[in-house]
């Protein structure tokens, strides 16, 4: 399957201080990117709520960031302030996003997306080349969240798994948020992740709250009938009886989630 993605957008740097400067603020190593990677990191606030995920292509002679197009002009903004006397030119480019899986497309310019295998590849193109609602579908398969049209307010970088989707190096040292993002990951603090629900029946209102039983267990974020995205509270979705409303739901992690969700639940009840 080959799919635009057309709520995505592109902002290019270039100078030779692109790589220290992007190295400072976001939540992935840039100073090793090189021509023809493709790395997945996010840009947070300084409380260390995530404020935009993005994905860095590493070019020649410059750093492409493939971000959420309604958020381009916000980021071509920040990125203006924090550059203060690096030698980087930022511009917003009119590059198309393009997104294959299943089969590999065999052509030049595909890069393994970084988050999941299962996701398949991502390209810069300078045109479109299909609707890419198919590609939604197949995101939500895999229960990966796109925090840019899943949530509707700042979450934590590991509320939304970055950290289990190569999005955070926790070795790389400073960036915008680093404090908070490394203590609660160094002390176990993980309370809440979105994952995904399996029902039978139309979309799940977003925002609507996620019972068990008696106890509020977290709220929907978004989805299509059957399966949807919901920010849960570990210790209360695991092994529990989940309903939203009147209509039954169950907790259906893929494989890459299991782990995170069966530690972190030994965890809460310790």
């Amino acid at each position: 399957m080959l799919a635009t993605l057309a709520d995505r957008a592109v902002v290019r740097l270039s100078g030779p201080d692109r790589h220290s400067f992007l190295q400072g603020l976001i939540t992935q190593d840039v100073e090793t990117l090189q021509p023809g990677d493709l790395r997945y990191g996010a840009l947070l606030t300084p409380q260390g709520r995530l404020r935009w995920d993005l994905f860095l292509f590493g070019e020649p002679d410059s750093v492409a960031i493939d971000i959420a197009a309604a958020v381009r002009d916000e980021l071509v903004q920040a990125l203006t302030l924090y550059r203060l006397r690096a030698k980087v030119q930022i511009a917003a480019t009119t590059d198309a996003v393009l997104a294959a899986w299943d089969v590999f497309p065999g052509d030049d310019g595909w890069r393994p997306d970084p988050r999941l295998p299962a996701l398949g590849w991502r390209k810069l193109a300078d045109a479109p080349a299909g609707p890419g609602d198919d590609y939604r579908a197949h995101r939500l398969a895999l229960g990966v969240a796109d925090p840019s049209e899943d949530a509707v307010e700042p979450l934590y970088p590991i509320d939304a798994n970055l950290d289990l989707l190569n999005g955070i190096d926790f070795r790389k040292g400073c960036f915008v948020g680093q404090e908070t993002t490394s203590r609660m990951k160094r002390r176990g603090q993980i309370k809440s992740r979105i994952a995904p629900l399996a029902f039978d029946g139309p979309a799940l209102e977003a925002g609507a709250e996620v019972m068990a039983g008696e106890l509020r267990a977290g709220r929907v974020l978004s989805g299509a009938p059957g399966r949807s995205l919901a920010l849960l509270r570990i210790d209360r979705a695991v092994n529990s009886s989940l309903a939203v409303g009147n209509q039954p739901v169950r907790l259906d992690l893929p494989p890459w989630l299991e782990p995170a969700f069966a530690l972190e639940s030994a965890s809460e009840e310790a």
